[in-house]
């Protein structure tokens, strides 16, 4: 870890929940950060900021970004800004904050969450990155307007759901209508203990038409079989299933990604499907050009997909892709004219729940 001091010189973006600035370091570097004023107090011009720096120091991809730890000047109370309630997030960390949970005694919804055990057939996007979140329900509101979709966001990746930009301005535009923190990420309309009463919630509380489940930004990846964040999607496919849900498997497919275990099929993808999730889920194709469905195809039979999952084949790439409502959504820097077949592969689970949720009944063999 380094923790540098510095100076606000510029607010960039001033929000509730988050804000970014430019700073001048004591290092005499110059950078941008970010700042959650629910952790750190709000920031002004030409205010003293200690920084975590290390993420950029490590050169990770975290868009060249320092995070403001507390404010200056080391005098005083910094921050009294109670939630209502008792559950910690960040726990027995320096950075530990209060939520009221959904769940928690005293809550309004605490009765709700008593006898909320079933998802009752709710249909799930399970995905593997959080730039297929947008996607899926651009696709799901280019189908249906009127499905309510809420975003549930797991502790794997990135905690404070205010980081995602995708996330708020969807809110915004009207692609995602709300959201749930589970674990240890917070920010979201409602916050959960884990991911099954997170789904829970989504369900019965907010009720939701359309549930999607992901990371926040970032994933780790360490070209092992089980050290990445991918492996989130099987555990939530597993989460949905015992649930009641329907689980529906988002691919993480490309052919623009120059290293081979992310080209065609990505290896999280086979990873999750195969080797965590023990429940079946309905994996949505997109239809692609024949070279490009034949790789595909032979991956999945190759690790044994189908005998485990449900195929469910859609017009993703086909068709026109649906409207994102203005938000830019790139994966690994990538847009959907650099790499169509990861937006086709996202728009295409978009498509299942969407006939899930329209009364579909799918067969549970394996394809």
């Amino acid at each position: 870890m380094r923790l540098v001091w510095g100076i606000v010189t510029k607010v960039v973006v001033d929000e509730e929940q988050v804000q970014h600035l430019e700073v001048a370091l004591d290092d005499r570097s110059t950078g941008r950060a970010v700042a959650f004023p629910p952790l750190s107090g709000r920031c002004v011009l030409s205010d003293r900021v200690l920084l975590n720096t290390t993420a950029v120091d490590l050169a990770l991809g975290t868009g060249g970004l320092h995070f403001v730890v507390t404010r200056g000047p080391a005098e005083g109370v910094v921050l009294d800004q109670p939630a209502g309630g008792h559950i910690m997030k960040l726990r027995y960390t320096p950075m530990q904050l209060d939520v009221a949970s959904v769940e928690e005694q005293g809550a309004p919804d605490h009765e709700t969450m008593k006898s909320a055990e079933s998802l009752g057939s709710l249909p799930v996007a399970c995905c593997g990155l959080h730039s297929q979140v947008p996607l899926v329900a651009a696709a799901i509101k280019n189908a249906d307007p009127n499905l309510k979709v809420v975003y549930v966001m797991s502790d794997q990746a990135a905690l404070p759901l205010a980081l995602s930009d995708v996330v708020r301005t969807g809110k915004q535009v009207g692609l995602l209508d709300a959201t749930v923190t589970c674990g240890q990420s917070f920010g979201g309309d409602i916050e959960a203990v884990n991911l099954h009463s997170g789904l829970l919630a989504a369900c019965h509380v907010l009720k939701a038409d359309v549930v999607i489940v992901a990371i926040g930004p970032g994933v780790v990846g360490t070209a092992t079989p089980f050290g990445h964040g991918g492996v989130a999607q099987g555990e939530a496919i597993n989460a949905v299933s015992v649930l009641g849900g329907v689980p529906v498997a988002v691919l993480r497919v490309s052919f623009a990604d120059a290293r081979s275990r992310h080209h065609g099929v990505s290896h999280h993808t086979i990873s999750a499907l195969t080797r965590i999730a023990l429940a079946r889920a309905l994996v949505a194709l997109p239809s692609l050009p024949e070279e490009y469905e034949d790789v595909i195809e032979e991956a999945l039979d190759l690790a044994g997909v189908w005998a485990l999952h449900r195929r469910i084949s859609t017009s993703a790439g086909r068709t026109s892709p649906p409207s994102t409502r203005g938000i830019e959504v790139r994966t690994m820097g990538r847009s959907i004219a650099e790499d169509p077949a990861f937006f086709a592969a996202a728009f295409a689970a978009g498509e299942v729940c969407v006939r899930a949720a329209h009364g579909e009944h799918f067969e549970p063999e394996a394809g």
